[in-house]
């Protein structure tokens, strides 16, 4: 058995993974805002704990985990998200986990095990995406992830796409994350209609969902609806540009909006001039495993 670890902005996931790659135990934990002030420690803690608990119960013979940001082989260069910087997890942790540890990005996390059991194991090139907190992403050729070298690389979401645009966290100006991460569009849609952050998600899918002309709303939401689309659209467009995938992957919470959001993002990128080679049809795939996926990947890596 292995145990990956899946760690988000907000979440930690830990799970022992069988040879099939299936979940056979799974525990979560939130990391809350007091807890996000000494976050190394928290995410240390958690993740000792679940490993001396799964191995009285498992024969564990690997760890995995997924993180979001650059990474080297053992080192958290720099997670934007997480607040995190020069950080050496591996040598934090290896002191009280007596099995190997690897990390890796928590896309790249994602899309191997997507490719491997999931949307993607039917094409051999691919582009996934996850739209979450922020854009997180990993191009895959021949079934093998994209070699970078050292560092992580494919940083999809700090792909700049307006010249002078928003101030990202990473520094830059204009990323790709800051017009089309779903945190970015939820938090716009919310600020536009006067709503707290306490507004739900799937309060806001249902607002999509049930948006008519006649509602006094209408024009908001189909105006943030709309830029939101041509932003994401504009993104992919340029990595389809690029890499000429056979497919596009898709996961994060987008996969919750998918009824309302797809169909006019396909619809976009099929407009003349979009894509520089033009085709019938765009194969986008959504995630099918889900948050399951970067503990999965992390077994893999």
């Amino acid at each position: 058995m292995k145990l990956g670890v899946d760690i988000g902005g907000s979440h930690i996931g830990i799970g022992v993974v069988d040879q099939e790659g299936k979940i056979v135990e799974k525990a979560e934990k939130r990391i809350t805002s007091e807890e996000k002030k000494d976050v190394k420690k928290v995410i240390e803690d958690y993740i000792i704990e679940c490993y001396r608990s799964y191995s009285k119960k498992y024969e564990i013979t690997s760890m995995g985990i997924a993180i979001p940001g650059t990474l080297n082989e053992r080192e958290i260069i720099k997670s934007v998200n997480l607040g995190l910087e020069n950080y050496n997890i591996v040598e934090k942790l290896e002191s009280k986990i007596k099995v190997p540890i690897k990390i890796r990005n928590d896309a790249k996390c994602a899309a191997i095990a997507e490719n491997e059991y999931g949307a993607l194991k039917e094409y051999k090139r691919s582009v996934f995406l996850t739209l979450g907190t922020g854009i997180g992403g990993a191009v895959i050729i021949d079934n093998k992830l994209l070699d970078t070298g050292k560092l992580s690389g494919c940083e999809i979401g700090h792909m700049v796409i307006k010249k002078d645009g928003i101030k990202c966290n990473c520094g830059r100006n204009g990323c790709f994350e800051k017009y089309a991460s779903m945190k970015n569009f939820k938090n716009k849609l919310r600020k536009e209609l006067g709503l707290t952050e306490s507004t739900r998600g799937e309060e806001l899918l249902n607002m999509i969902k049930n948006n008519k002309p006649e509602q006094e709303n209408y024009e908001i939401i189909e105006r943030v609806v709309s830029e939101f689309i041509e932003d994401l659209s504009t993104g992919i467009a340029n990595l389809i540009n690029i890499f000429e995938p056979e497919a596009i992957g898709i996961g994060g919470s987008f996969v919750f909006f998918e009824d309302v959001l797809m169909p006019r993002l396909k619809e976009k990128l099929m407009e003349p001039n979009m894509l520089f080679n033009r085709r019938e049809d765009i194969d986008i795939q959504i995630a099918i495993l889900g948050n399951d996926a970067g503990i999965i990947g992390a077994t893999l890596v």
